[in-house]
Formats: structure tokens, sequence, C-alpha cells
């Protein structure tokens, strides 16, 4: 279920609601201003960070409801007399939510939602299939892609599942910063995606599943075949190299998903150069 639609669910009770929202944040703290949780007499959506902070705010939102309160403010050092070692300050907004309330709040997490990086799984194999699993709980839009019908039906993932008889144009109409990860079940196929998405010299994060041989082998065919692709120093081969021999689809995907949300988060996520030069390879 997306972000959105628990949200709904999380209001549809009915049960009276407390926002708790960073309003000032000064120094170190576990979460930026404007941070937003939600929270009723026995249930919670969202976070602010965790640790002493988010409890004692869950604990005044909940003498707010049980006071029959509409709204107070906290003021939180967050040193050492709380058990928190941050070192910052925040300022706390907590109100009572009409039900108006409620709707610009679904309305935010819907533009939020909008807002968010596509991440494209190009190959609904094992590993792609394990990949979905994962990015699932991740702060991106995901779109497992694949041109079998019987290994997209295998996901149960919730993201969005697209059965593609041209994947290249998935790619081509991505959003600018999107992240494409190719693990197809054919080598060519992937060399094919892999270049679409280089080409695009606006993707966030490009990965192509394989070893450093792999690597070699499709520098060596953009050199005969993709003159618009004057490097492939952006390349993400082998993906997920975080030192790891262990195999397994979901150890990979872990891997690859800490790479890809790096990626993503960066703040040079999308800008850097894209026509550096390739540094050399060992030999295979």
């Amino acid at each position: 279920m997306g972000s959105v639609a628990s949200l709904r669910s999380f209001f549809v009770t009915g049960e009276p609601v407390v926002s708790v929202l960073l309003t000032r944040v000064r120094g170190s703290s576990p979460r930026e201003a404007g941070t937003e949780m939600f929270v009723t007499a026995d249930a919670l959506f969202g976070t602010i960070g965790g640790g002493q902070l988010e409890h004692r705010a869950i604990d005044v939102a909940r003498a707010l409801l049980a006071n029959g309160d509409l709204a107070c403010e906290m003021d939180v050092p967050l040193g050492p007399e709380i058990g928190q070692c941050c070192g910052g300050r925040v300022e706390v907004s907590l109100t009572r939510m009409s039900d108006g309330d409620r709707e610009l709040a679904i309305a935010r997490a819907e533009a939020e939602e909008g807002l968010l990086p596509h991440v494209y799984i190009l190959g609904a194999g094992h590993v792609g299939r394990a990949l979905a699993d994962q990015f699932q709980h991740m702060p991106v839009s995901c779109v497992l892609v694949d041109q079998r019908a019987e290994e997209l039906d295998q996901s149960q993932a919730d993201v969005e599942t697209r059965q593609s008889a041209i994947p290249e144009f998935d790619i081509m109409t991505a959003p600018p910063g999107s992240a494409f990860i190719v693990l197809t079940h054919d080598h060519g196929l992937d060399f094919l995606l892999t270049s679409a998405a280089l080409a695009r010299r606006d993707a966030a994060y490009v990965g192509l599943i394989g070893s450093a041989t792999k690597r070699v082998k499709f520098r060596k065919w953009t050199e005969k075949h993709c003159e618009e692709l004057s490097s492939i120093a952006a390349l993400n081969c082998p993906i997920g190299a975080g030192g790891s021999r262990d195999k397994r689809p979901a150890v990979i995907a872990a891997l690859v998903v800490a790479e890809v949300i790096t990626a993503l988060t960066s703040e040079t996520a999308a800008t850097a150069p894209s026509g550096a030069a390739e540094p050399p390879l060992a030999a295979q």
C-alpha cells in the first residue's frame, strides 16, 4: 500500500488525530523542519526522528487528546537531559486535526508522492523482483518493467508493474533524474537498454548487472554501435559492488538499493558531467 493510501486508511477510522509538526530546527536534529507525524490514542503514522524527542511528543499529543485541548507547543533541547545527544534544539507544534486538516494532509502527501524520484527496474527475474520487494519501502516511485507477463506476475511488491514490448520507450519517457537498473534475461537487450539510459545524460543512476568482464564487453560494444556515447564512466557495473561475495538475490538487492538511494539523495545527483573519461580497467 502506497504512503498516500496508508494515510487515508489511518484517517478513515475517524479517531481524533493530533498533527505533530517540527516547526523550527536549530543545530543537529534527527529530522528537518516541516517533518510531520500523526498520533491517535493508540496508533501512529510517520516519524519525527524517533528517540526521546518523539517519545515525549507522543506523550504530549495523547495528553492533548485526553484533555480535550486543541493545540500546544514544545521547545525541546536535544541534549543529555532528555537522553538524546544530537546537540540541537527543536520547536514542535501539536494540533488536533479537523476534517479539513486531514484532507490538506492527504493533498500534501499526494503532492510529495508526485515528486518522488523514479526507479526503473528493467527485468523482473529473481534479482529484479528482490529489488522491487525492497524499493517498495523506499521514498521512490518504483516501476518494474519486463516483456514477460509471467515474470511480472510473480512479483508481490507494492510497485507499478509494466509489461513493455519496447522497454527502450520506457527509458526514453522517464522523468529527468530517474534511476535505471538493467538486469534482463538477455545480454543483448541489457546492452541496448543500458546504452539508452546512458544516452539520456540526465539519469541519477544507471546500473547494469554483471561482472567487470561484462563492463569491458559493454564498453567495446558501445565503441562499435553507439557513437553518441563518448564514455561509459557514469555506468555502475558491477552493481552493488559493496564487497560482499553473496550472490543471493535479496543480498544483491540490498546492496543495490543502498547504492541507488545514495545516488538519488546526493546533492550532486543528476548534475555530474556525463562526458568524463572512462577509467582504465584491468585486463580480464
